[in-house]
């Protein structure tokens, strides 16, 4: 009697933009190597953050036997019924919270979704800082003040500038930062990058990249920060009040990380006073962001709610091809792709 392997799929996202469709469905199930089934559970499940939701009782019944697991993340709960498990991959990117004892403890492969998000974290980031420097939020207050007022753009006080007269320094080069550094640098600006292993080069779209050491005698020189690293241990409160200080009072800061990344409480000070040009910011220390939070206030932070990787048709595509491509790749053996390196978090 032949032995069928399983591969459970919660995907049912109580957010529509995230919920697995009927025809990505298909494709999964089409791509099932020999020996296979697929159990596609139907009871909805949340995909905000790193997952790792409470578990339903129809996933919890379904992991059990499961040799794989395909959801946002995964929880200490369902993980420890899920007995059988050798293989995890999440559709969201960060780990944080699937790095849980028991998990680091086993032997199984955790793989995630980095890179997949990264085209439209990419065009936010890009979007973000082309309101700022073409004083987009000016215009927004004066809109809907009625009031017809060009000081703004051709006074002395104008922060208006084009992005190649812009300095970007990105900490965090992988898949979204060289995303990002792609598509400022076609348009003029000049990019250098932070990365955990500089030996491993310069991906396309920066001019360097430099390691934890090195970055922060260029922030006298930045005009915009973004970052977009891993949130890990190392990694928080990267963006100190020290560093806020050493960028020149028209300086950018973009953070589409983890809000644990930035002191955000320096953040709105500075930018109150004067003392930087403005911010976007997709990621908080708290989320939903506080109704006290002195961000909601500022007209020159443009505030969203984790929501800079949005796209539904796009998300899929290399979502889906990229868990079909792994799953091959662990059927037969061969090396896979985005294994979560346990000990640098992500």
């Amino acid at each position: 009697m032949q032995i069928v392997r399983r591969l459970v799929v919660d995907l049912r996202a109580r957010a529509n933009a995230w919920s697995l469709s009927v025809d990505v469905a298909e494709r999964i199930r089409a791509a099932a190597p020999a020996g296979w089934e697929v159990c596609f559970v139907e009871a909805p499940t949340v995909s905000d953050g790193d997952g790792g939701s409470a578990p339903s009782d129809e996933v919890l019944r379904a992991v059990r036997g499961a040799e794989a697991y395909f959801g946002f993340g995964i929880s200490p709960t369902l993980f420890t019924v899920a007995q059988g498990l050798r293989w995890v991959h999440s559709a969201s990117a960060g780990v944080g919270r699937l790095l849980f004892p028991e998990m680091l403890a086993s032997s199984v492969i955790l793989t995630n979704s980095a890179g997949v998000h990264a085209v439209p974290m990419a065009e936010y980031a890009l979007g973000g800082i082309i309101f700022l420097l073409r004083s987009f939020d000016a215009a927004r207050e004066l809109q809907r003040a009625r009031s017809w007022d060009k000081e703004a753009f051709v006074g002395r006080g104008s922060t208006i500038r084009e992005l190649r007269d812009c300095h970007v320094l990105v900490l965090g080069a992988g898949g979204i930062g060289a995303a990002i550094a792609q598509r400022l640098s076609l348009l003029g600006s000049h990019c250098t990058g932070v990365r955990r292993r500089p030996e491993l080069g310069a991906p396309e779209g920066f001019d360097i990249v430099v390691g934890p050491g090195e970055w922060e005698e260029f922030l006298p020189s930045t005009d915009v920060l973004v970052v977009s690293a891993p949130g890990t241990a190392q990694t928080e409160t990267i963006v100190s009040a020290s560093v806020l200080d050493r960028l020149p009072e028209d300086a950018i800061v973009v953070n589409v990380a983890r809000g644990s990344l930035v002191d955000e409480q320096a953040l709105a000070d500075r930018i109150a006073r004067g003392r930087l040009r403005g911010a976007v910011l997709d990621v908080f220390h708290e989320e939903p962001l506080p109704a006290d939070s002195p961000l909601w206030g500022l007209s020159s932070v443009l505030l969203t709610p984790h929501v800079s990787a949005v796209s539904p048709r796009g998300f899929w595509e290399r979502e889906s091809a990229l868990f079909i491509d792994n799953w091959h790749r662990y059927v037969e053996g061969r090396e896979m792709l985005n294994v979560v390196d346990r000990e640098a978090g992500y």
